[in-house]
């Protein structure tokens, strides 16, 4: 993930100016479609619909849309539901991603421990609900679509066995217990000592290495998106404006 600028291609969280800072992202709206360049500094804005329950997607996935919609359908469909899940899937990715980056910057400086697993859990459970069997948006076969190099694969799955680990609800992930009794110099018992050893945190390699393949399949997860995207669109076309004006209407707010 090192100097990878094309890194800053899939962060966002508000529509703002991409820049990357030590290969990680810092901010562009994965709705502006149009993939930047690599490298390529400069802000893409989008408008962004936001629902009393939390924020929805954009109206046409174009840059051009300046203007708030004058409705907003629901469109229940396979087409749609299709779309849902990739978006889920989407959202994760970038939240993998903003976890990575606060990761990174958190190692460098001298590490709050209680920080980093909350980042690192979050990245891992995160990353994992992605390739859910429920879903099937992504599945293991996707890692070797993205045709990095290194033991990818393998890193994928240790990434899954880790998400077990850290998000356990049986056993503590962070440190491992023994009991032992302490003897004196005779021998004779003169107390219970219970000993704790650490777990290893993570390193500043392991966090860049998801981080780079989270971005990797957020391209993989986007072009799928558009796809969708433009099947929702053509169906909602086949529709006259009575039948579009029959749907739920979304209800959307500017704040």
């Amino acid at each position: 993930m090192s100097g990878d600028s094309r890194y800053s291609d899939y962060r966002h969280s508000r529509p703002r100016a991409a820049c990357s800072r030590d290969g990680l992202v810092i901010g562009v709206s994965y709705r502006d479609r149009r993939r930047p360049d690599p490298g390529l500094a400069c802000g893409l804005t989008q408008y962004r619909a936001r629902s009393a329950g939390g924020d929805v997607a954009d109206t046409n996935g174009t840059t051009e849309t300046e203007e708030a919609p004058a409705s907003v359908r629901r469109m229940d469909s396979p087409e749609s539901a299709e779309l849902t899940r990739l978006a889920a899937v989407f959202e994760d990715l970038q939240y993998v991603l903003q976890c990575c980056e606060h990761l990174v910057s958190n190692l460098a400086k001298g590490p709050d421990p209680v920080v980093v697993e909350a980042l690192w859990t979050g990245a891992l459970v995160a990353y994992v609900r992605c390739f859910s069997g429920r879903t099937e948006v992504l599945t293991d076969a996707d890692i070797d679509e993205l045709k990095m190099e290194g033991q990818v694969r393998e890193f994928h799955g240790l990434v899954k066995k880790l998400r077990d680990h850290y998000a356990s609800r049986h056993t503590n992930p962070r440190e491992t217990f023994t009991v032992g009794v302490a003897q004196n110099n005779s021998g004779a018992p003169t107390g219970v000592a219970v000993v704790s050893a650490t777990q290893p945190s993570p390193d500043d390699t392991a966090v860049r290495q998801l981080g780079r393949i989270a971005y990797g399949l957020s391209g993989l997860v986007d072009a799928r998106m558009q796809e969708a995207q433009q099947k929702v669109l053509t169906a909602a076309s086949a529709m006259n404006p009575a039948q579009l004006s029959s749907l739920p209407l979304v209800h959307i707010g500017n704040g």
